[in-house]
């Protein structure tokens, strides 16, 4: 049987590759319970802001088993979408690089249920289901379990070969399978950058974000006014923030995907502030359809833009 499911797990990681993701690691269902008291205290603290969402559904955050009857093994896939192209005006308003094309739940849950499609049909008839940032699935840590990468200081989750520009998705399946030993050396040693480089403090202590100082929770996820003391410190982002990333020794020397997958919406990266100010509604639905803007929506978006400093 182990060889049965040792040969399984190369088919799996092999389609991974070929569906376009940048590595796939597999881990044994089970309570993450490490993680019980860390998830606590941070939302205790409040530190989730307004996504309330962040503390439905405590139990089921901590055990994947939870969440799909039967569950076995959870498949843990990255997808690389470090951009070959920048924006053009540094004077421009700022995107965060995971923005720049097609919303990446769409991208990356399509090629998870392709996967799934294939174990199913080459495989096993096992039942399973794909998750991108759409449940609760703490996964970066189930990324970490399978393998993959570790956490950063700045609590994102970072690879050796691909830094810290993936999305993260899973597929979990009720099929038992042969597992990868977990990531447990941590690569960021003494390195500081990411905490020293945010502008608003928001890393408030190694691997602990306060999204309530965190410009990318201010632009993207709050409805709310943005706080004076957080406009101050925008640094011209209107969507999102790199900041911590783009400083991170691991993101130094990175590959861009090349792939059509994350191409850049057509003329984004040649905006200027007046260009955003100009789009009006309409055009701005037209443009940014199936886009991780399209849920920010355009009245946020042009709230943040009337903070920026001309």
């Amino acid at each position: 049987m182990k060889s049965s499911t040792s040969e399984y797990c190369h088919q799996i990681k092999e389609k991974a590759l070929q569906l376009g993701f940048a590595a796939c690691g597999i881990a044994k269902v089970k309570s993450l319970d490490t993680e019980r008291e860390h998830l606590q205290k941070w939302l205790t603290a409040g530190m989730n802001g307004t996504m309330g969402y962040m503390a439905n559904h405590f139990e089921k955050r901590l055990d994947s088993g939870k969440l799909e009857q039967g569950a076995k093994s959870v498949i843990s896939v990255l997808f690389n979408y470090y951009p070959s192209q920048k924006q053009v005006d540094l004077t421009a308003p700022v995107i965060s690089k995971y923005a720049y094309g097609k919303d990446y739940h769409l991208t990356v849950k399509e090629k998870l249920n392709n996967l799934l499609i294939f174990i199913q049909t080459h495989i096993s008839s096992c039942s399973g289901r794909a998750f991108v940032d759409s449940a609760p699935v703490l996964e970066r840590q189930w990324a970490k379990a399978a393998g993959l990468g570790w956490t950063g200081k700045n609590s994102v989750l970072v690879t050796r070969r691909f830094g810290s520009y993936v999305f993260i998705g899973e597929l979990i399946i009720n099929l038992e399978l042969t597992y990868d030993p977990p990531f447990t050396r941590d690569h960021c040693g003494t390195c500081t950058r990411c905490i020293d480089a945010c502008p608003t403090k928001a890393i408030v202590a190694p691997h602990v974000v306060d999204a309530r100082k965190c410009i990318s929770y201010h632009t993207i996820e709050s409805k709310d006014q943005i706080p004076e003391y957080i406009q101050s410190k925008l640094q011209n982002q209107i969507f999102g923030c790199d900041i911590c990333q783009d400083v991170c020794p691991w993101n130094q020397k990175l590959n861009p995907n090349q792939s059509i997958d994350i191409k850049p919406i057509e003329g984004l990266l040649d905006m200027t502030k007046k260009d955003w100010s100009q789009l009006g509604n309409v055009r701005f639905l037209d443009k940014f359809k199936d886009s991780s803007f399209e849920r920010t929506g355009y009245d946020r978006i042009m709230r943040n833009i009337s903070y920026l400093k001309d």
